[in-house]
C-alpha cells in the first residue's frame, strides 16, 4: 500500500473512526472488568454520570461517522480543492475531540454547540467545491 497517496482528509476519516473507541475506553477505564465482558451492554445500561456520558459519546461518534466518510469521499470524487477538504476534515475531527470532552465533562449546552458546528463543517465539505 502506498501511504503517500492518503490525503490528510483520509487520515481524518481514520481518526474519526477511532474516536468512538476512545470514548468507550474512557467510559470503561477502571470500571469494566472481565465479568462485565460477559454482557457489556447490560453493564453499560447500569452506568451513570461521566461513564454513561462517555458511552453516549461513543454512540454519537458512530452515528455521525457515515456522513463524514461520505462527505470526504464525495469531495475527493468530485475533485474539490484538496487543501480545503483537508482543512475542513481536520476541523471536523478536532471539533469531535472537543465534543467528546464536553460530553464527558457534562457540559450539555457547549457540547450541543460543538456538535452543531461539526455538523455544519461536515456539510461544508460537500459544498466547498461548488
Amino acid at each position: 500500500m502506498d501511504f503517500s497517496r492518503l490525503t490528510l482528509a483520509y487520515w481524518c476519516v481514520l481518526a474519526a473512526a477511532l474516536l468512538p473507541y476512545l470514548s468507550a475506553y474512557i467510559g470503561k477505564a477502571g470500571g469494566f472488568g472481565p465479568r462485565d465482558n460477559q454482557q457489556p451492554r447490560e453493564w453499560a445500561t447500569r452506568q451513570s454520570g461521566w461513564r454513561a456520558r462517555a458511552l453516549a459519546a461513543q454512540a454519537n461518534g458512530f452515528e455521525g461517522l457515515a456522513f463524514f466518510i461520505g462527505a470526504v469521499l464525495i469531495a475527493h470524487q468530485l475533485g474539490y480543492n484538496q487543501a480545503r477538504v483537508d482543512l475542513f476534515a481536520l476541523a471536523y475531527v478536532l471539533l469531535r475531540v472537543v465534543y467528546v470532552g464536553m460530553y464527558v465533562a457534562g457540559r450539555g449546552s457547549l457540547r450541543s454547540a460543538v456538535w452543531a458546528l461539526a455538523f455544519l463543517v461536515n456539510i461544508a465539505i460537500l459544498f466547498i467545491g461548488a
